[in-house]
């Protein structure tokens, strides 16, 4: 295991060389130390250096007030196993808009109301970018998906046909009776679990649904079961995906690490992107047969196809793979935020949750409801 060593540029005292002490005690030289060692040391002490130089001029920058900036990892050990914790506590002590440095990322906190609608609402457009991670970049991915482009023409272009395509009202109210189906199947899931007494996963269950619903609505088929592992690659590629995007990447703080890429998410999420994109040409393949067959359903892929054919500059099959890729955020986000680790819930069957006499009798509601007006006492 190499070692790894911060010297600074102007250290001339033997305890800032620990080299001295490892040379002695394992007959070692720094001219036989492995050459990988110097190139690491060197990154790390030019990282130093400029986080010195940052930190010596800034009171003369613009950034907002924030605790001090330690040498290349900046304040990140001030987050803890609780980050939105430990931010509102620094947020009492610096400021509804403090800055901090998370490795070589200047990151800049919003923790107030009036802040805060001035970033989303008034500036918006100012603050649209938004920091790539290295896992979002694989296969190029943040070049074409709309969650990362730059707010440009091709951004406008790929928000336009979603807006057109997917989103309106008229597509809105033609599948609402997908989501109840969909919504049916849920509530049935949960009633056999009730009669038989088996645990509930409820981030399980609401990530099924959730992808079956982005599925039917994109492909007109649906790629997961309940309780089953008929027809679950799909689920588990999406699912891999899902954790390999949220998962925290040292390389995205230290970039002297990307090239090593300690926690292997690069190449994982390079595989689950590969056979994303397998998936998605299969899917456009069966589609282009059916319409040369004179079939034809009314589906967002078939919406993009015709698109692509009426004019492939304005959207390529590899546009419409990664748009793909990037519309499947809705159901990865859905189980990936704490529920799959969390404890299955166990539904008994001689226990009534009094949620239906909250909600109303609707119980098949899918749209939201209306505020009751209820008198106060």
């Amino acid at each position: 295991m190499l070692p790894l060593i911060l010297l600074s540029a102007d250290a001339n005292t033997t305890a800032a060389t620990p080299y001295s002490s490892l040379s002695t005690a394992g007959s070692h030289s720094l001219k036989t130390l492995p050459a990988c060692t110097f190139p690491l040391r060197q990154g790390l002490t030019g990282r130093a250096k400029e986080n010195w130089t940052q930190e010596r001029a800034r009171k003369s920058s613009k950034l907002p007030p924030g605790p001090f900036q330690f040498p290349i990892i900046g304040n990140i050990f001030l987050l803890g196993s609780k980050p939105h914790l430990s931010l509102a506590n620094l947020s009492r002590k610096y400021g509804s808009v403090m800055s901090l440095k998370l490795g070589s990322i200047t990151t800049i906190v919003i923790s107030s109301p009036e802040a805060a609608k001035s970033v989303l609402q008034t500036h918006d457009l100012v603050f649209s970018s938004r920091t790539i991670p290295s896992a979002a970049k694989c296969c190029n991915h943040d070049e074409f998906s709309m969650g990362w482009l730059p707010v440009e023409n091709q951004w406008r272009k790929l928000r336009k046909i979603c807006k057109e395509q997917m989103f309106s009202v008229s597509r809105l109210d033609a599948s609402q009776g997908l989501r109840r189906e969909k919504q049916q199947k849920l509530c049935d899931y949960v009633n056999e679990c009730c009669e038989t007494g088996r645990a509930v996963d409820i981030g399980e269950a609401a990530f099924t649904t959730s992808l079956n619903l982005m599925s039917a609505t994109l492909f007109s088929k649906e790629f997961a079961q309940f309780n089953t592992e008929m027809s679950q690659e799909m689920k588990q590629v999406v699912w891999g995906v899902s954790k390999c995007v949220g998962t925290p990447n040292y390389a995205d703080y230290f970039p002297v690490l990307k090239s090593f890429d300690p926690r292997g998410i690069l190449n994982e999420t390079k595989i689950y992107f590969e056979r994303l994109f397998v998936i998605f040409d299969e899917i456009i393949d069966e589609k282009l047969k059916n319409r040369s067959r004179g079939g034809q359903k009314n589906d967002l892929v078939d919406a993009l196809i015709e698109i692509n054919q009426r004019d492939e500059a304005e959207l390529s099959r590899t546009d419409i793979k990664h748009l793909l890729l990037g519309l499947e955020g809705p159901s990865r986000s859905c189980g990936s935020c704490g529920y799959r680790d969390s404890i299955p819930m166990r539904v008994h069957a001689g226990i009534a949750i009094p949620v239906p006499s909250l909600c109303g009798s609707d119980s098949a509601r899918t749209y939201p409801e209306l505020p009751r007006c209820h008198p106060l006492l």
